[in-house]
């Protein structure tokens, strides 16, 4: 018998099974050796770009094979490419999911600009520091 588990762990790899290997159009926002940044193909929010690592690595709390210096890199991406998407929208949305919130069990960092004037931005958020 196969269990949910098992069949989500089998289909669940959309970076590794089609992105990566170019089976899916996608538009590079950025790319290193090791790393992998691009247009959402089903983007939720008017920005939403989705970076990855090129090899499989399941989720940030289980990095399988336990390489920080390739979560350095991902996260050097990130940081570039939400430093564009700020400079561009003057904001930036960074997420990763975990466990039953992770769709794809590899591990990706959603950089996101959901559409919001700087107006709406400082009345939802403001400035609590102050």
């Amino acid at each position: 018998m196969t269990t949910a588990a098992a069949v989500t762990t089998e289909i669940s790899d959309f970076y590794c099974h089609q992105a990566i290997p170019g089976l899916v159009d996608i538009d590079v926002v950025a790319e290193t050796d090791r790393v992998l940044a691009f247009h959402h193909t089903r983007p939720a929010h008017p920005v939403h770009i989705v970076v990855v690592p090129k090899e499989h690595v399941p989720s940030l709390v289980d990095l399988g094979s336990d390489d920080a210096e390739l979560l350095r890199e991902v996260m050097d991406v990130v940081r570039e490419v939400a430093g564009k998407v700020r400079t561009e929208h003057g904001a930036a949305s960074i997420t990763t999911n975990e466990g039953l919130y992770q769709e794809s069990k590899h591990m990706h960092w959603h950089i996101t600009h959901r559409g919001e004037t700087e107006k709406q931005i400082m009345a939802m958020y403001g400035h609590h520091d102050g």
